[in-house]
C-alpha cells in the first residue's frame, strides 16, 4: 500500500444521528507517529497515537464517542498489503457513556453484587 498506509480496519457502529455506518479507516505511518483516518460524509476525522497503528485507532474511537458515535468495533482487514479478509476479530469499543446494566442492577439491588469485587 502506498502512501504510508500500514493498515486499513473496517469501523462500524452508530454515528450522533443514531445512523448506522460501516466505513474504513486508514492507519499512516508518518515519522514515528501513526495516524488513523476515517472519511465520513463530508468530514475526514484524524487521531494521532505514537506507539502503534491501535492506539491511533484508539484515540480516533475515542474522539468519536466524544462526539456522540455509539456501538463502535473494528476489524483489521489489511495489514500493510497483506489482505486479511475476515479472519481478524471484530474488536468492540464499549460506549463510555452508558454504565454496564449489572453495575447498575447491583447497585440499586444489592443482591446481584453479593460476593462480587467491583473493577
Amino acid at each position: 500500500m502506498s502512501g504510508g498506509i500500514v493498515e486499513k480496519h473496517q469501523l462500524a457502529g452508530f454515528d450522533e444521528r443514531a445512523r448506522g455506518f460501516n466505513r474504513v479507516v486508514e492507519v499512516h505511518r508518518i515519522e514515528r507517529m501513526y495516524r488513523a483516518v476515517l472519511k465520513y460524509e463530508v468530514a475526514q476525522i484524524a487521531a494521532e497515537g505514537d506507539a502503534s497503528g491501535q492506539a491511533s485507532l484508539e484515540a480516533l474511537i475515542r474522539q468519536l464517542h466524544a462526539g456522540g458515535f455509539t456501538q463502535l468495533r473494528s476489524q483489521m482487514s489489511f495489514r500493510g498489503d497483506d489482505y486479511l479478509g475476515s479472519r481478524e476479530p471484530w474488536i468492540e469499543y464499549p460506549d463510555p457513556r452508558v454504565p454496564r446494566l449489572s453495575g447498575i442492577l447491583a447497585r440499586w439491588f444489592g443482591w446481584l453484587g453479593k460476593g462480587r469485587t467491583n473493577p
